[in-house]
């Protein structure tokens, strides 16, 4: 382990503008907006901005100020962002599990909230430990060399991790592939994990579907219909992701049109994106996968969960779960289902947030996460 600070270099700065100055757009049916994917007008904004506009020098002054750690697990170097509170008998490690198509930035906005809530009005007790590693083939975290991790392989390292960290037991929360992460450390590592947070529930995979309650039924039906019409982009990270990869590799317009119509259309924006995000959130976010060169890594994480027996994605979890099921994101599963693949104690619905809530709105997830893990504070000696 070794102290780490994250930096997109002068060169790679010089490379991005020039590429995006030069950037050919698409045409665009009139009045087409968002109904085709993304809206060219807004894309073509963006990237005027992130070639003029945008302070890489306070991006790397940002990133510089992340409490960031570099460890190796499984011979793969993980850039975790390691946030200590200070020391005391009730204070949390909680690990923070993202997911696609972000990296650790999902809950950058988060982390004071949980290690110094005195800051905010809340009681000094509900204080954590914050552990927020990026998976590998995401963010500042090595690419694999050989077949992309599935969500198995990357909760046996993040339980590996919290050991190098000094945690022997621990809560954690996840959202999108990171809720798988977040169960699969539950179910494979109940004596170390106190207590599971999430998000989302996932997709189902069920054999017979009339055993299902009316509600469970329509869950499943609408995510089929919200597959057909919204599943694209994950039926290409399954199947063909290399193909994708070399357009956004080498574009930043072909990266930014991906990613930005997904936190659109995924958030509780209301169809206005900048009313949730300013375009420095969003474009520190889009360097970094540039700089980084992850977003193909990225993409054939969903090749290798694809490859997940069915009978895994059912197992019953044990270990005491809490999901916050935040009103705009993709699929919201019923109370039933909770109460059949887990040993559910709290479910809560906040007013608002979609999918990427820990940086929509950071005050309200610190809050569900202060709420749930309360009961099991002094538990992890």
């Amino acid at each position: 382990m070794q102290r780490y600070t994250p930096t997109i270099s002068a060169d790679t700065i010089a490379d991005l503008r020039a590429r995006l100055q030069a950037t050919r757009l698409p045409d665009a049916p009139e009045a087409a907006g968002w109904s085709l994917g993304i809206d060219v007008d807004t894309v073509a904004e963006l990237i005027r901005y992130w070639a003029d506009g945008f302070d890489f020098a306070a991006h790397n002054a940002e990133l510089a100020s992340l409490p960031s750690v570099r460890v190796t697990v499984d011979g793969v170097g993980v850039h975790v962002i390691h946030a200590e509170a200070e020391r005391g008998t009730d204070v949390l490690p909680v690990l923070l599990a993202h997911g696609w198509p972000d990296s650790g930035w999902r809950y950058r906005k988060v982390i004071s909230r949980l290690t110094e809530p005195s800051a905010y009005g809340i009681p000094a007790g509900d204080r954590f430990h914050v552990v927020i590693p990026d998976m590998p083939g995401y963010g500042f975290s090595d690419r694999p060399t050989g077949p992309a991790p599935d969500s198995r392989a990357v909760a046996a390292m993040w339980a590996q991790l919290m050991t190098s960290l000094g945690y022997p037991k621990f809560v954690v929360s996840g959202g999108d592939i990171g809720s798988h992460v977040a169960r699969h450390l539950a179910l494979d590592h109940p004596d170390r994990v106190i207590a599971v947070h999430r998000t989302d529930a996932g997709l189902p995979v069920v054999d017979d579907p009339t055993d299902l309650s009316d509600d469970e039924q329509r869950w499943i039906a609408d995510g089929q219909q919200w597959a057909l019409a919204e599943g694209a982009y994950a039926a290409m990270h399954r199947t063909k992701p290399q193909t994708a990869a070399v357009g956004l590799t080498d574009s930043p317009a072909g990266l930014a049109a991906w990613v930005l119509e997904k936190l659109r259309s995924w958030s509780d924006c209301g169809g206005d994106l900048w009313s949730v995000y300013t375009r420095d959130d969003v474009l520190a976010l889009l360097t970094e996968y540039w700089a980084t060169e992850t977003i193909g890594s990225s993409m054939r994480m969903y090749n290798a969960n694809a490859a997940i027996p069915p009978s895994e994605r059912n197992r019953f979890i044990a270990t005491p779960s809490g999901f916050s099921l935040f009103p705009v994101d993709i699929a919201t599963p019923p109370r039933r289902w909770l109460e059949r693949t887990t040993n559910l104690v709290y479910v809560n619905t906040p007013q608002r947030g979609g999918h990427f809530a820990p940086f929509e709105q950071p005050d309200i997830f610190a809050d569900e996460l202060r709420e749930f893990f309360r009961p099991f504070r002094g538990r992890n000696a």
